[in-house]
Parts: C-alpha cells; sequence; structure tokens
C-alpha cells in the first residue's frame, strides 16, 4: 500500500468516525401522557407552560396527566397546561473515548509511515525500523487521542431534546400582539406591541 493509498484510508476512517449518531435523535410525544414513556424522576427539565412561561427543574413526580418539577418556581403542571417539555440528554465519555482513541490511533499510524518514508530506502534493517516507528507512535497516538476525546467529551453538556409538544404548539416562541389604551393629560391613544 503506498503512502497516498495509506493518506486516504486515514482521511475514510476519519470521517467515518466523526459522523454523528442520528439514531438517538426522536420526534416528540404528540400525547402527554406518553411523557413517562421518555422521562423519569430525576431527571432536568424545561418545561413551558400555555401562557410561554418556561421553569426549569428536576421531575419529582411524573403522572399520566401531570408533571411536578422541583427547583427554583417548580409546581405542578396538568398535561393541558403544558406546550412543550424538553430535557438535556448526556453524552457518554465512551464514545469520545473511543473516537479520540481511533484519531489518535490514525494520527500515530500517519506519522509512523511518515518516519518510514524518510527511511533510507537501501538499509537492510528498514523493514524492522518501519515496523518499530509505527509500532512507538501509534500506542502514544492513541492513548493520547483517548484522553483528549474524554476531555472534550466532558466539555459538551450535552443535547437538548424536545420530548413533548402540545398538538398544535409551534416550536420555540409565539407571535403575540397586545393592544392596551393609553390616556394621559396631553394625549389618548393606544401602545401596539407585537412580541415573537
Amino acid at each position: 500500500m503506498g503512502l497516498n493509498n495509506s493518506a486516504a484510508v486515514v482521511v475514510v476512517v476519519a470521517a467515518a468516525l466523526g459522523l454523528p449518531a442520528l439514531a438517538s435523535a426522536q420526534d416528540p410525544v404528540a400525547s402527554f401522557t406518553q411523557v413517562g414513556d421518555r422521562l423519569k424522576p430525576g431527571d432536568a427539565v424545561w418545561v413551558t407552560d400555555a401562557q410561554g412561561r418556561e421553569v426549569k427543574g428536576e421531575i419529582g413526580a411524573l403522572e399520566p396527566g401531570a408533571i411536578a418539577v422541583r427547583g427554583r418556581g417548580g409546581r405542578t403542571f396538568s398535561g393541558s397546561d403544558v406546550r412543550q417539555v424538553t430535557v438535556r440528554r448526556g453524552d457518554s465519555l465512551a464514545n469520545g473515548a473511543t473516537i479520540g482513541m481511533a484519531i489518535g490511533a490514525l494520527a500515530g499510524l500517519g506519522a509512523g509511515i511518515a518516519a518510514c518514508a524518510a527511511y533510507p530506502g537501501d538499509d537492510p534493517l528498514r523493514g524492522d525500523a518501519c515496523l518499530m516507528a509505527i509500532g512507538l507512535l501509534w500506542m502514544p497516538g492513541m492513548g493520547a487521542g483517548a484522553l483528549v476525546g474524554v476531555g472534550i467529551d466532558a466539555l459538551i453538556p450535552g443535547t437538548q431534546l424536545v420530548v413533548y409538544r402540545a398538538p398544535g404548539a409551534r416550536d420555540g416562541a409565539s407571535a403575540r400582539l397586545s393592544v392596551a389604551p393609553v390616556i394621559t393629560p396631553r394625549a389618548k391613544g393606544a401602545a401596539v406591541a407585537f412580541s415573537f
């Protein structure tokens, strides 16, 4: 295998390992009674009520028709008063270690192959020296990559997933129009406000 073929293999494997795991994403449930299939007490959630107010906390209790949230501003929400429930899902450090280890191993392997290419071609010990260079660069690269992968994965807080969205509720805040009368000694009129 030539040096160009080795570089192509390194690029293809690194790209395949870097692809996100799409299988874990799920659509929100459409019925509030199904929230218990995705959540459990102790999960950190954001609950948005019908008026658009958001409460963050941990699930204290979960029933088919209600969800109790502990924390600042915590309260019990009935299913009819909930517009959206979002949860933060953490990421396992194992996949960071695996991806980092693979990238580190490929980097070490590439460095070993580059060191072999620089070794004089007429030396009878070239084959043994190349194997030793690859081994000496591959293994530490794998270990260092695993450590870097775990460190990066630990810094990423995880993703927020919408677990439940009430039928007819839009993603994000809804647009609102409010009109209020304004009466002062100098003027009479209306104040119009749009919020999104």
